[in-house]
């Protein structure tokens, strides 16, 4: 096994973590604050976070041989950063993440909820992700209006990174931002004294609260959005590049991992998509059978950064809450195009996917369940009854 560790694997596995992290730590820490979480309780879940999809990326491309890379749930971490937040605070947010950690790991054990999750229509499914999305990618130009001398910087960062390689724009965009926060701490005084969160945080347990309200207005879409956003998309990596995938034993133990990291706050883990595929192509070594390396490295930058939770979320709190989302939505606007273009590229089915997306994105509550759970229900019954429709003529 040591023998197969190449230099090149090493590169891309240290790359692909610190792209994977800078593009969608201010998602993750977004997505706990909109649910209530303090400073501590958000630290704390970025830590088990981090750590989650950092041992799961060491150990899952270990046993199998292949580079089965994890990562969170970014686009679950949007969904909860776009929802109001559940009328028993975090403690409530809890236990949603919980369930949707259970019916991950259902998913892995029982294969007619796996074949219910794939009878999903896809466009449908996409749609949902980017009604999700919508409401983050507003937040740069949103921010551009409210604080156009910072968010420029960042924006300006952004766009040289993505000019030159479109991995780097999130990074550029990170380092940009980094910048424009020292600026900012070093001529406000009243921002220098926000002491909400630690440089190391106190890891605590967070007593979860179990509500059907939460399961339907949280677990479930956080459930699809995992799914349809991250778990399908990577699988569909790995096998593009040649790797033979069993999914469901991955599926069983990115849901273990994320029940285990639940009870901490921590958003669901799944398979990596983006950056698995700077993983699983041959920038990662010439022989197909040694790139696991490159996904175990990854694991292990992963775990290194857990530890500086504390600091970046301690920094984040230092800096505008606008500043903060504008970061998150530039690093899901090509998340966003993506499932765009997937949802209306059936020409002959735009109506349901088109109701999908707005109701997703407009935040709607209907009996106090959120619009994310109807966008799917809406949808699929005029994706059903336009099937049938045609069938008929």
């Amino acid at each position: 096994m040591m023998r197969d560790i190449s230099s090149s694997a090493i590169y891309m596995g240290v790359l692909a973590a610190f792209v994977g992290y800078a593009a969608s730590f201010a998602i993750v820490l977004s997505g706990l604050t909109a649910m209530g979480a303090s400073g501590q309780e958000a630290a704390t879940g970025l830590f088990f976070a981090t750590l989650g999809m950092g041992v799961c990326s060491i150990w899952l491309p270990a046993i199998t041989r292949i580079p089965a890379a994890v990562a969170w749930s970014t686009p679950g971490a949007a969904f909860l950063a776009a929802s109001i937040a559940l009328p028993g605070g975090f403690q409530e947010a809890v236990g949603a993440i919980l369930c949707c950690a259970v019916l991950i790991l259902l998913t892995g054990i029982i294969p007619s909820l796996a074949r219910l999750v794939a009878a999903i229509p896809k466009p449908i499914a996409n749609a949902l992700l980017a009604g999700v999305l919508l409401k983050l990618c507003l937040a740069p130009a949103l921010a551009l209006g409210d604080i156009p001398l910072l968010v420029l910087p960042v924006l300006a960062a952004w766009l040289v990174g993505l000019s030159w390689n479109k991995l780097l724009a999130m990074p550029f965009a990170v380092i940009a931002f980094l910048g424009v926060l020292y600026f900012v701490v070093y001529s406000s005084s009243v921002l220098v004294t926000n002491q909400d969160a630690s440089l190391f945080p106190e890891f605590k347990y967070v007593t979860p609260v179990f509500t059907l309200q939460s399961f339907v207005s949280i677990s479930l879409p956080l459930y699809l959005v995992t799914m349809a956003g991250q778990n399908i998309p990577g699988f569909a990596v790995l096998e593009l590049n040649g790797y033979a995938v069993e999914r469901k034993p991955l599926i069983r133990n990115t849901g273990l991992a994320s029940l285990a990291i639940g009870f901490f706050g921590a958003i669901p883990v799944n398979m990596s998509a983006i950056t698995a595929a700077m993983m699983a192509g041959e920038d990662a070594g010439s022989d197909p059978a040694k790139r696991y390396w490159a996904a175990i490295f990854s694991g292990i930058v992963y775990t290194c950064l857990a530890f500086a939770a504390g600091i970046v979320t301690t920094m984040a709190s230092l800096a505008p809450a606008a500043l903060i989302t504008s970061v998150a939505g530039l690093a899901l606007i090509p998340a966003l195009v993506g499932s765009l273009s997937g949802a209306f590229n059936n020409s002959a089915q735009l109506e349901a996917p088109a109701l999908t997306f707005l109701i997703a994105a407009s935040g709607m509550t209907l009996l106090g369940v959120s619009g994310a759970f109807w966008a799917i229900v809406v949808g699929s019954l005029i994706w059903i009854a336009k099937e049938a429709k045609q069938k008929l003529t």
